[in-house]
């Protein structure tokens, strides 16, 4: 298995690349997305442009300020800017809330910043997965599918009745979805109300 360190070095690039999107291939992947059906969507009373990348997105929600910090002192901003395309589980301010007191301040230590980023990049998986293409999986693997993550973990997304899923973790939490596909012009964030813990 490789180790964080070296998935982290595949999937950063520098700034100067991750900023360099053209207008025109902007324009196309804002019309595919109207016409697949998915305009922006409001998380933390802001809309979420498609246009925009994961961390330009992120860091206008008022519910992830918390994620945002920790991706700022973990430093991923230009792994999240990067291509990807990448399928981010993003908690929100009252999830990270939810863990034992002092977990986050604790985290945010330049000496376990190393656990910090496994912590953040166990809710990353790689490619573009939508809520369909998540279905899609579910029932194929009768009502279960895993997923792996950046950090070379594992996820399961499980089916909760008709229309809904939840996230399950290596330590056996589950996460809610409150919200599906919030489109990045380098991926897809679903908001979930739990932070997943690798074991």
């Amino acid at each position: 298995m490789k180790s964080l360190s070296s998935l982290l070095k595949s999937f950063t690039v520098t700034a100067a690349v991750a900023g360099i999107v053209a207008l025109g291939s902007q324009a196309a992947f804002s019309a595919h997305h109207k016409s697949m059906g998915h305009g922006s969507i409001k998380v933390g009373g802001e809309a979420m442009l498609p246009t925009k990348n994961i961390v330009q997105n992120a860091v206008n929600s008022k519910d992830h300020t918390t994620l945002v910090a920790a991706v700022k002192a973990a430093g991923l901003v230009d792994t999240l800017q990067s291509k990807g395309p990448f399928t981010v589980f993003a908690p929100t301010n009252s999830a990270f809330g939810k863990l034992p007191k002092n977990t986050v301040p604790t985290l945010l230590k330049k000496e376990n910043l190393g656990t910090l980023k496994g912590v953040l990049t166990y809710h990353v998986v790689a490619g573009r997965l939508d809520k369909a293409t998540l279905w899609k999986w579910v029932k194929k693997g009768n009502g279960k599918t895993e997923l792996k993550t950046v950090a070379g973990g594992k996820l399961w997304v499980i089916a909760n009745g008709p229309a809904n899923l939840i996230i399950k973790d290596e330590k056996g939490n589950t996460a809610n979805v409150p919200t599906y596909d919030v489109m990045q012009s380098n991926g897809v964030i679903h908001v979930i109300d739990t932070v997943l813990m690798p074991k």
